[in-house]
């Protein structure tokens, strides 16, 4: 029995002794430190283009080295899961189609009032009947009402600050005339017929003569 151990375990020295198997199991240690040191570069680079943070990368390249060439599989693994899981190019691109999106919805004309959808060519919201356009009474097309002039035909309305300013002019109230007492009221009733007779008996005279 001894002897079979003995010469099983002479056959398997025999194998780890040849040149060829030596070299080969040096270029397996080769190439698993080379795909180690590329797993730390990969994750550099991953969370280069994960994150903003100028740190973010050092520390993941420095996680999967302090797993060593050994355990650096569950390294990968491991960061697989806890890294961001949208890059910044596709949050960027995300944005942007949001905010097209919303830019879309802005150009829409809606109702000042009621924030209903309206027509451009529509002059008053059908819902909350708010005034949306007006008519040139020139070349008879819409105009905004916040414009000065037609852009079609150059015709100038009205300025919206005459009209506010008109509107908001103070009101001038005329002077009262106060209310003389019954006394005096008789009085000077009596004095102006007294003047009438005089006047009268002078223009007789001079008729007479």
């Amino acid at each position: 029995m001894d002897q079979i151990f003995q010469t099983i375990g002479s056959a398997v020295g025999s194998i780890f002794d040849n040149p060829v198997i030596q070299l080969g199991f040096q270029l397996i240690a080769v190439y698993w430190v080379v795909l180690w040191v590329a797993a730390a570069y990969w994750a550099f680079r991953d969370m280069q283009g994960r994150s903003d943070n100028a740190i973010a990368p050092y520390l993941a390249a420095a996680f999967v080295i302090a797993f060593t060439p050994i355990l650096f599989p569950l390294a990968v693994f491991t960061y697989r899961i806890i890294r961001p899981q949208e890059k910044i190019g596709e949050v960027y691109e995300r944005n942007l189609a949001e905010e097209a999106m919303l830019a879309e919805i802005e150009a829409i004309p809606h109702c000042p009032q009621c924030d209903r959808r309206v027509d451009a060519a529509w002059i008053i919201c059908p819902t909350c009947r708010t005034r949306l356009n007006r008519v040139c009474p020139n070349c008879t097309r819409l105009v905004g009402l916040d414009w000065s002039l037609c852009a079609w035909c150059g015709r100038e309305f009205e300025r919206h600050d005459a009209i506010a300013a008109a509107s908001a002019a103070p009101v001038v109230s005329l002077p009262t005339r106060e209310a003389l007492p019954a006394g005096d009221l008789e009085t000077l009733g009596g004095r102006l017929r007294g003047s009438v007779r005089g006047a009268s008996r002078a223009s007789d005279t001079l008729a007479e003569r």
